[in-house]
């Protein structure tokens, strides 16, 4: 989910060490020095940008709906086995592996029904790469939810899709009703003696719906307030039964892995960080867009292949917001070494959550474009923890002063303390995608608070004299 599942640190190899799958893994990232671009014939998303027929007729001619009754005959232990050897991790922000979130479902029934929600809340500003799949590709999610839901043993899906995304919506519904009208879900979906149908859901837009178990409250038709874990989703989800929340993009590439093989997958991208991704670039470049490009390639090649390099030259950059507003800047010094995949960006104190990659030049007040983040965390949380609810609003208020100035260099560590307070003491993790930006910005951009701090001061002394 777009930045409200909280990015745990560097996981260890999901793959088992005595696979077959992490021999190739490992293969794979000893023989291969670079990533990227990414060659034609290993994109998943075919029609990302809208030229091409997005209803049925369209999206069997370019692949989709191939060989799915055969992948669902093959049962779900080889659907969860070929997403867990892609080394699938989610999509949505937390980076967690698919194939292991996947397989807490696939346990003996207590006679409740099991449910796969598709978040398509979509509200990271930055982020929009879920609404370009389901807008322009949607039968790739409608064909996602039917073999990812055959996996966990689910009977249905519900699509929780962001209220503004009226032609997404639109779109996805033809979708759905082309599917059904083709014997694709529904009875005896694919003619493969599974029943599963898939349901829409039009949520009020409100940012924290993103967030696994608001999402699920809301869905429910009660306020959308994240729920305390334990029991987790896979327990106790919507309505009471077995959940699994699942990122729009991580669900749609689930049958073009389990149709090119999971060694296919693996060998895109850096070992623990496979496959393909959708890169949204946007800010002080000069072409803005959404690309589908190899895990693991470097941001510098990513911003001046696709968008046409930093507005004013590379030189002219200042910062990058790597992964959506939640994530921490890094500054132009460490951009030009930046890898974009999970490992890369933790270990420059960012992370790739929705790979959203938000460009600043030198021409931003970096200051007041963190503050400006700052207020719509405030605005957007659900008021239902202490630390996020009253921290947050503090936060807005002394970086409201540090705009202009108006503060102490001594506030400058008081700010980093109550981000610290506030990051890991919520129950969602809302608080950490607030506290991260500040922290990234005093973490690399200090002395510029310092100065303007220091101009404030003297031009009051000024004024005063």
């Amino acid at each position: 989910m777009a930045g409200l599942t909280r990015i745990t640190p560097l996981l260890r190899n999901t793959l088992n060490p005595g696979s077959s799958s992490c021999v190739i893994a490992k293969r794979h990232y000893c023989e291969k020095k670079s990533y990227g671009p990414l060659a034609d014939q290993d994109r998943i998303f075919t029609n990302l940008y809208g030229r091409h027929d997005w209803r049925l007729k369209g999206a069997v001619g370019r692949g989709d709906w191939y060989k799915t009754k055969e992948i669902l005959l093959k049962g779900a232990d080889w659907i969860l086995n070929e997403i867990k050897t892609s080394g699938l991790r989610g999509r949505g922000g937390a980076g967690f592996p698919s194939g292991m979130k996947w397989s807490f479902m696939n346990k003996p029934s207590d006679g409740r029904p099991k449910y796969l929600v598709v978040n398509a809340d979509e509200g990271e500003p930055g982020t929009c790469k879920d609404r370009e799949i389901m807008r322009h590709d949607p039968h790739k999610l409608v064909e996602g939810c039917l073999v990812a839901g055959h996996a966990m043993g689910a009977r249905a899906a519900y699509i929780y899709i962001r209220g503004e995304f009226y032609n997404e919506a639109s779109n996805m519904q033809v979708a759905i009703n082309e599917a059904y009208k083709a014997g694709f879900i529904g009875k005896n979906a694919c003619g493969s003696g599974y029943d599963f149908d898939v349901f829409m859901h039009r949520g009020a837009g409100a940012y924290i719906c993103g967030e696994e178990t608001a999402l699920i409250e809301s869905l429910e038709g009660k306020q959308g307030k994240p729920r305390l874990k334990p029991p987790f989703p896979a327990d106790v989800g919507v309505f009471g039964c077995p959940t699994t929340v699942a990122n729009v993009e991580t669900v749609a590439v689930a049958p073009t892995i389990c149709r090119r093989g999971g060694t296919w997958f693996v060998g895109l991208g850096r070992t623990r960080n496979s496959g393909t991704k959708l890169f949204n670039i946007s800010g002080h470049v000069n072409n803005p867009c959404t690309v589908e490009e190899e895990m693991s390639i470097p941001l510098k090649e990513l911003i001046e292949r696709h968008a046409g390099g930093v507005t004013g030259g590379w030189d002219n950059l200042l910062g990058v917001i790597p992964g959506g507003s939640s994530t921490p800047v890094i500054p132009k010094h460490v951009c030009e070494e930046a890898i974009m995949d999970f490992d890369g960006l933790v270990a420059v104190q960012t992370s790739l959550g929705t790979a959203a990659v938000i460009v600043m030049n030198k021409q931003t007040d970096i200051i007041k474009a963190i503050a400006r983040l700052i207020e719509f965390y405030k605005h957007e949380s659900c008021g239902q923890c202490t630390p996020c609810r009253e921290g947050v609003s503090w936060m807005f208020k002394i970086m409201t002063r540090f705009v202009k100035g108006d503060a102490s260099p001594e506030e400058i560590d008081a700010l980093w303390e109550v981000s610290k307070q506030i990051e890991g003491h919520t129950i969602c993790a809302l608080g950490d995608g607030a506290a991260w930006p500040v922290q990234g910005l005093i973490r690399h951009f200090r002395p510029v608070i310092e100065e303007r701090m220091s101009q404030f001061s003297a031009t009051k002394k000024a004024i005063a004299n």
